[in-house]
């Protein structure tokens, strides 16, 4: 378990800005300030860090609930906040096992009580690791999961931290691999097509912070090759199953997002 002392606070946090972004506390002046400076340019982005916690819940409940998945591997988890993956899933089904993988130390320190907050049936575990090396993840969660049967894999927004397009598609590809026939992979991912986007990923760059590599829709697309898109298939993450009280589903967001099956 990571402890304070390894927490960087003179640099700006990925999974810290998101928090900020998104309402909650776990952050610092020099995230908040990095995050201010993205939304000067593109202010979409709070919206969109919410909506994309918005779009886990309601991917998990129907993977859960109208999928029968019962396995659940979060990769780039993130700081917990409101409904976290195996909140949702436990919910719906209380004997769900949920694998949360991340490295960053502050999300480290929450897991403690992150894996506490679960029911009797069900399991709630957490890897430290990166996901820059997907077999290492794998060999882990087999402690946890069955590989025999359906697993969700998930990663939500977090592969634009991977330098290369290329490397972030073989991370995908070599999870889904080791998932069974049957298995799904949840994934979303900021895109490129505002000129806003573009400039504020471009200056978050030079804010100290790890860069995040904006995907066209092409490429957020390629990620499902080989995968059964689930209904209404790839959209942007607010027009995904909208709830009927979602009032933000309305405009698209500049960031997409799907369910693909394996088959």
């Amino acid at each position: 378990m990571a402890n304070s002392a390894e927490i960087d606070y003179t640099a700006p946090s990925s999974p810290r800005i998101w928090n900020y972004w998104q309402g909650g506390k776990d952050y610092y002046a020099v995230d908040r300030a990095a995050g201010d400076e993205w939304v000067a340019l593109q202010p979409e982005i709070m919206q969109i860090a919410k909506e994309s916690r918005q779009l886990l819940m309601r991917a998990v409940h129907y993977l859960a609930a109208e999928a029968g998945v019962r396995q659940f591997l979060d990769i780039g988890t993130g700081l917990p906040t409101l409904q976290n993956t195996h909140e949702v899933a436990q919910a719906v089904a209380p004997e769900s096992r949920i694998v949360y993988v991340d490295n960053d130390p502050l999300v480290l320190t929450h897991a403690r009580a992150l894996m506490t907050n679960t029911t009797d049936e069900g399991v709630t575990a957490y890897i430290d690791a990166d996901y820059h090396e997907p077999e290492v993840i794998i060999a882990d969660a087999r402690s946890t999961l069955n590989f025999t049967q359906p697993i969700a894999v998930m990663f939500m927004g977090v592969l634009g931290h991977v330098p290369e397009y290329e490397e972030a598609l073989s991370i995908t590809r070599r999870v889904m691999a080791a998932a069974p026939s049957g298995s799904y992979l949840v994934l979303w991912e900021n895109t490129n097509l505002s000129e806003t986007a573009r400039k504020a990923a471009e200056e978050y760059a030079k804010s100290g912070a790890i860069p995040y590599r904006l995907c066209s829709v092409e490429q957020v697309a390629k990620f499902f090759d080989g995968l059964e898109l689930v209904g209404p298939g790839l959209t942007p993450i607010n027009q995904w199953r909208p709830g009927a009280d979602q009032t933000g589903a309305g405009e698209p967001l500049d960031a997409y997002g799907a369910i693909g099956r394996k088959p």
